[in-house]
């Protein structure tokens, strides 16, 4: 019994107790894209926010949203991200579907950009956009952060690994 009870807490633990949802007036919820010319996230225009976050980690952020603006002019505008793997979200958050994000990428039916580079050290946000304006997010461990999550030193063109007390 108290072997089941304890599965149980667990389950719950992991898929419930530590999402949050981002309010649609949260600074998390601004949608950002990194441009090509300045090197700078910008917000976009996301509407129909849906989000989840949590403090327990940096990689469990996810979002769905819709823009208006094309396609055309987001590639031409902001940085492309070739490396996207969209990660899994609870089942109770449906909008969020990274199997189908995935498939997607992979045939072209969709386009990943570059939120924002390090939003925590060694974190990407990543932002997904369909040509008809569905849009999703999510938060990536980088290449950097990859390598000094394992407890090596930082990799040549990291920036400095951040001082913790």
């Amino acid at each position: 019994m108290s072997a089941l009870i304890a599965g149980i807490a667990i389950y719950y633990l992991q898929v419930y107790a530590f999402y949050d949802p981002v309010e649609a007036t949260a600074p998390a919820a601004e949608i950002r894209l990194t441009s090509v010319v300045s090197g700078d996230p910008e917000v976009v225009i996301a509407d129909a926010f849906q989000g989840i976050d949590s403090e327990s980690s940096p990689i469990r952020f996810r979002a769905c949203f819709t823009t208006p603006m094309s396609l055309a002019m987001l590639t031409e505008t902001y940085v492309v991200y070739d490396d996207a793997v969209p990660l899994v979200a609870p089942g109770w958050f449906d909008c969020f579907d990274a199997d189908t994000i995935g498939d997607d990428l992979d045939q072209g039916a969709a386009t990943a950009f570059m939120g924002q580079e390090n939003i925590s050290y060694g974190i990407d946000r990543i932002v997904v956009i369909y040509p008809d304006g569905r849009g999703y997010a999510w938060n990536q461990i980088n290449p950097c952060g990859a390598v000094v999550f394992e407890g090596k030193p930082a990799p040549d063109g990291c920036p400095p690994v951040p001082e913790t007390n």
